[in-house]
């Protein structure tokens, strides 16, 4: 039984903790606040003030960024600026935690650093962009936590503490053992999610698919000039994003969840969501995808569309219901939880050397 612990979780104001539609982080950080919560924790969330929490809220921006800017375009909010009061706030209610769980990267780790209080930063992206290599080196102590070992890969020389996956709350009703006849897809639109790979395999197999997705600012001009022109089918149908309530019958009632990714992704989420309902994953063998999907018992992985669309074909052979009973095992808030709380209890116990008033220069 660990004593409760007064933790600070620092999440990213690009969406509500938890997002009102897509936003995996978001996510992840209102399950874990809530599940410190209920084990008696002493919880203080910073986040947007449209974020909704059993721990103290401290807010620091009025309203998710994202939906801000997408309903004000005249006068965007700054990320940024937003962060650096965010951050303001954690540093001016430090002393009063004896962990601060960050969530938004390598951004505060010069103040996190000279910080009395430990820390520890959940890395939630990719990392095998150029560059980060030398920020790694340049906060060589500061504690790390990856989401997959294969994030981490590309960072061989940061001080990870662990790898920890994520976690989603057990809920037995959601398991579907008898679904309709589609497959989904379930996340962003975006070159590297590979959307249309998941629609030419619908089409090959001959089998509906429903696309559950948003379409960011970033991403408009790849989906008006790429994906819509592919959604003029009858197999097809373009959802667009749904809540977090809608998800046990949407990926419930599918068939396979297609999950063709071509990137090194960190994690993955919707595969998860997907096994918490019993609907087993045809994935692309890309990123974190060996580590999440069992090969033959929670889905395929595959390493090109003729394979998925033989896996199709196999669907049938998967047990839905060992499929959810893996999620129990492997994906619980509460296996995530306890291993949060002892990558905690190792930064306390073992806390960095005082920088607060000479930081030693790593050289960059």
């Amino acid at each position: 039984m660990h004593k409760a612990l007064r933790i600070a979780q620092v999440a990213p104001l690009q969406e509500s903790v938890p997002p009102q539609l897509y936003g995996g982080t978001e996510r992840v950080v209102s399950y874990l606040t809530e599940a410190l919560c209920a084990l008696g924790h002493d919880v203080t969330l910073f986040a947007s003030a449209d974020s909704q929490t059993s721990a103290r809220l401290i807010a620091c921006a009025p309203r998710a960024l994202r939906l801000s800017n997408h309903h004000n375009t005249q006068n965007h909010l700054d990320p940024l600026a937003h962060t650096a009061l965010q951050l303001e706030r954690v540093m001016q209610h430090a002393d009063q935690f004896d962990i601060i769980h960050s969530h938004i990267d390598f951004l505060p780790m010069p103040l996190y650093r000279r910080c009395r209080t430990p820390s520890i930063t959940t890395m939630h992206g990719r990392l095998d962009t150029p560059g980060l290599a030398t920020i790694v080196d340049a906060f060589y102590d500061c504690p790390l936590v990856a989401i997959s070992d294969s994030q981490a890969s590309p960072l061989p020389r940061a001080n990870w503490i662990a790898t920890i996956y994520h976690g989603l709350p057990l809920h037995p009703e959601h398991f579907n053992p008898t679904p309709q006849n589609y497959l989904a897809f379930l996340g962003r639109i975006s070159p590297e999610k590979r959307v249309d790979s998941a629609i030419q395999i619908a089409k090959q197999a001959g089998i509906p698919l429903k696309i559950a997705a948003k379409v960011g600012d970033e991403d408009r001009a790849y989906f008006h000039n790429v994906i819509q022109p592919m959604l003029d089918h009858p197999l097809i149908e373009f959802v667009g994003e749904i809540s977090e309530a809608q998800k046990p019958d949407f990926l419930g009632n599918a068939l396979a969840l297609l999950f063709m990714v071509d990137w090194p992704e960190p994690f993955g989420l919707a595969m998860i969501e997907a096994m918490a309902c019993g609907t087993p994953v045809i994935a692309r063998r890309c990123g974190s995808v060996p580590e999440v999907v069992d090969h033959g018992i929670t889905g395929f992985i595959v390493d090109n569309e003729e394979q998925a669309i033989h896996a199709l074909h196999n669907i049938h052979t998967l047990d839905r219901k060992r499929c959810h009973r893996v999620f129990e095992e492997r994906f619980s808030i509460a296996r995530m939880t306890q291993d949060y709380l002892y990558a905690y209890q190792q930064i306390i116990d073992y806390p960095l050397p005082d920088f607060s008033s000479d930081v030693p220069m790593h050289p960059i």
